[in-house]
């Protein structure tokens, strides 16, 4: 036996594939495989692929063909593996392995059989697998943030979306194996748990027979972490209960990540969305009124087909009038295999790339006004980078999610990883500063 080839992993796409990702460094390193960022030097690069939409897929497919173009031997993974396993294999000679979403766990398998001179296609046709706090996992984020998948998959059927196709039904995690997780992140001195799946207020209808947000909530309020976070909370799940349950658990952050994706009806109805459309205006409302501490981040797409200016003008005057923290806004991109890349009335590019601005132009203001209403107050940063030239510390406070939204600069003195009160004595539309309040 000779030694062991060493093996790099470059990361593509959403949190829910740096989980993947981060499962397989695990796996790999337990079975004593030397794991190396550095590509030039790995025998294997693993490339956990995004096929979400075409700019993702574009990215994907650049960085398999610098690594050919390197004579690296590539083992593609990840929802491109999944979306185009066929044509991966004939076009990319040195791909040596292709390894669906939901065949992961299985990636020191692959790298033996490889090594042993194999070519391997491992891509369950239907993904069923979802990783537990039994499998192996070495974490890729700031020491002080881990994400915590507590669902895979997706039982809805939108229009434009291809998510279902790529990573199969929604399968969510026991109550149990969820608090188990969160517990060894807490003792490894994680200080924000951020939890992720592709529609989190569904979480446990499958095993449960109901949504169980609520009571995974209070669960995880009894684990030792200063905050919980929730991305992909449909609003419509959003019930009494789960408000409820915010509002009595400390640690959970009171920021809500509400994928809307538009306002008009008829533009929901074409999405395959139409139980939003009668209820976003009533559930904003609600949440506010509930949780008036609530910080809200929100999506939109722009230029779904048949859009009009009507749509459009309807979609800027709900932004104007519920005013959100953060808004992210993107362009219809037609995945093909959805319902949505046939239908008719498609908008030119220029028109989308038009509407995006208009929107973003319009959030801008909202955004600066929100931030500067953090000026005087006190709150808790997480520090997680420190500019070596200048000295000054970058953090996040509970109204900024990692790599969506903004940051807090920090002046004083700090740790790593941990959370230390700050006085906010600046703003901007993205980014706070302020300085540490020492004892």
């Amino acid at each position: 036996m000779g030694d062991k080839p060493t093996i790099a992993i470059s990361h593509l796409g959403c949190e829910k594939n740096r989980v993947d990702t981060e499962h397989m460094l695990g796996l790999l390193v337990k079975a004593g495989y030397s794991v190396d960022c550095n590509e030039e030097l790995a025998d294997y690069v693993i490339v956990n692929t995004c096929s979400f939409i075409q700019a993702a897929r574009e990215e994907s497919v650049r960085t398999l063909v610098e690594l050919a173009e390197a004579n690296k031997k590539i083992v593609i993974t990840g929802c491109m593996a999944q979306h185009f396993q066929e044509q991966l294999l004939e076009e990319l000679p040195e791909a040596v392995a292709v390894v669906g979403t939901g065949d992961y766990h299985k990636i020191v398998d692959v790298i033996q059989q490889v090594d042993q001179g194999k070519r391997v296609k491992l891509v369950s046709s239907q993904p069923t697998y979802i990783a537990d706090e039994t499998t192996p996992r070495y974490r890729t984020t700031t020491e002080g943030v881990a994400y915590l998948r507590v669902a895979e998959g997706c039982d809805y059927r939108c229009a434009f979306c291809i998510i279902p196709h790529l990573r199969g039904n929604q399968r969510s995690r026991t109550i149990e194996s969820i608090v188990t997780e969160a517990e060894q992140l807490a003792t490894q001195g994680v200080q924000e748990i951020i939890l992720i799946s592709q529609i989190t207020t569904n979480y446990g209808i499958d095993i449960y027979g109901k949504p169980k947000l609520a009571e995974l909530l209070r669960a995880l309020g009894k684990v030792d972490v200063p905050w919980i976070r929730m991305h992909y909370a449909y609003p419509t799940g959003l019930t009494p209960d789960v408000i409820a349950a915010i509002q009595e658990t400390p640690n959970v952050l009171p920021y809500l990540d509400l994928p809307l994706q538009h306002s008009h009806p008829d533009i929901l109805r074409a999405m395959n969305r139409p139980w939003q459309g009668q209820v976003n205006d009533g559930i904003i409302e609600r949440i506010k009124e509930a949780l008036p501490e609530a910080v809200l981040r929100t999506t939109f797409i722009v230029g779904f087909p048949g859009e009009t200016e009507e749509h459009f003008e309807h979609l800027l005057q709900f932004v104007q009038r519920h005013e959100f923290d953060h808004v992210g806004v993107f362009t219809f991109s037609p995945e093909e295999g959805t319902p949505a890349y046939n239908l008719p009335n498609q908008l030119p590019q220029f028109v989308m790339n038009e509407r995006r601005n208009a929107l973003m132009e319009l959030q801008q203001p909202i955004s600066l006004k929100k931030n500067q209403q953090e000026v005087g107050k006190v709150v808790g940063v997480l520090i997680e980078q420190e500019n070596p030239v200048t000295g000054e510390f970058i953090g996040r406070s509970g109204r900024f999610s990692p790599e969506v939204d903004g940051q807090v600069l920090v002046d004083g003195e700090a740790r790593l990883g941990t959370i230390v009160p700050v006085v906010i004595q600046t703003a901007d539309a993205y980014d706070l500063f302020g300085q540490v309040v020492s004892n």
